[in-house]
């Protein structure tokens, strides 16, 4: 897609947003135009998702294929009726619990969604926000709001307002920046749609926090390969994904092996006269402390919440300092450290190094 315009980034404060500039954003999404708006996962690339053309100009955007649906996002449980042809009475006991919040249900959809929102599927994503901004301009605008993350496609995904800038610059209008987004990672899709409610992407709510009130949910480390070109039923499933533009590697493990097998990756590979980036917790510091790498840490590995605030911003950091590769260890899965695990091993893209003693 050839760059159109100017893409004009606009501050908006997160708990009191200015009713004037969300009227002026919902303004361009009624006409059809795109808006980068901030949510409590990550930046969304929203379009209006009853109208075919902002569809087409989202995956134009981003350069993504048809193949991949959309998430629509809603202000109001109501809307519901409009987008989906049944919803069973977990479902709505679902969105009680965890709406508005980072829990994408897939359902039945209904004669009146886009084919381009569904990738032909007989199936909907829908989730509701838990950000102050984003519920305001879908409220302004008066329909749901189709949007994926607001980057070039596999690319990794945007948790600040800079982030979307970098990607999107010039082929988007607006920029709706609120700061870093508080959860980082995207939302949990749930396959409501299977004989069994089955996690289909990992994300901002955790599978123990489903199973308090849904004991049934479950879900599978994916095992069968995602064909690029064939219809996903979910975003986020192919195996390469929010991934750097730089080799991306997994080490996991137990950690002194851990360890010692990423210092000596490190040091082959800056042997050859690569810039190595390091991707790491804060109890790994000294372990690295004196290897000349470019290290960043996303925080303490007791706290999975801030591992995950920082995930794709740190990813983002080493890609921008011209690193040559990067090199990741692997974390606890309980709680948001399966979502965590899930992005990257889709950012490493199968270049996973399963360490033993």
């Amino acid at each position: 897609m050839q760059d159109t315009h100017r893409t004009e980034l606009v501050q908006v404060e997160r708990n009191a947003p200015n009713p004037v500039i969300i009227e002026s954003a919902a303004s361009l999404l009624k006409a059809g135009q795109l808006v980068v708006f901030p949510t409590e996962t990550v930046y969304g690339l929203g379009g209006d998702a009853m109208q075919p053309p902002a569809l087409e100009s989202i995956f134009a955007a981003k350069g993504r294929p048809y193949s991949d649906p959309l998430i629509v996002h809603i202000a109001h449980e109501e809307t519901l009726a409009l987008l989906v042809s049944t919803l069973p009475e977990y479902a709505k006991h679902l969105a009680r619990m965890f709406w508005p919040g980072p829990l994408t249900l897939l359902l039945p959809a209904s004669s009146r969604v886009p084919k381009l929102v569904t990738a032909g599927l007989g199936t909907v994503a829908v989730r509701m926000p838990r950000h102050p901004v984003a519920l305001a301009l879908i409220r302004a605008v008066g329909s749901p709001v189709a949007a994926p993350s607001a980057n070039r496609f596999m690319h990794v995904s945007p948790t600040t307002a800079q982030h979307a800038l970098t990607d999107l610059d010039g082929r988007i209008p607006l920029i709706l920046d609120s700061g870093p987004c508080e959860v980082g990672v995207e939302s949990t899709v749930l396959d409501l749609c299977a004989s069994v409610p089955t996690i289909l992407r990992p994300g901002g709510i955790s599978l123990e926090a489903l199973q308090q009130v849904l004991p049934q949910v479950v879900y599978h480390t994916p095992t069968k390969q995602h064909k690029e070109h064939a219809a996903q039923t979910a975003p986020g499933q192919l195996p390469t994904h929010y991934a750097p533009s730089v080799p991306t590697f997994l080490f996991e493990g137990e950690i002194d092996a851990v360890h010692r097998a990423m210092l000596a990756e490190l040091q082959r590979r800056q042997a050859q006269g690569e810039r190595v980036g390091v991707l790491i917790a804060d109890e790994d510091i000294a372990a690295f402390a004196q290897s000349g790498a470019h290290v960043y840490s996303l925080g303490s590995e007791r706290v999975p919440e801030q591992l995950a605030a920082r995930l794709f911003a740190g990813l983002r950091t080493l890609e921008e300092a011209s690193t040559q590769s990067i090199l990741c260890r692997g974390f606890p899965t309980l709680g948001l450290g399966m979502a965590i695990r899930d992005r990257l091993r889709k950012a490493a893209g199968g270049k996973i190094i399963v360490v033993n003693e």
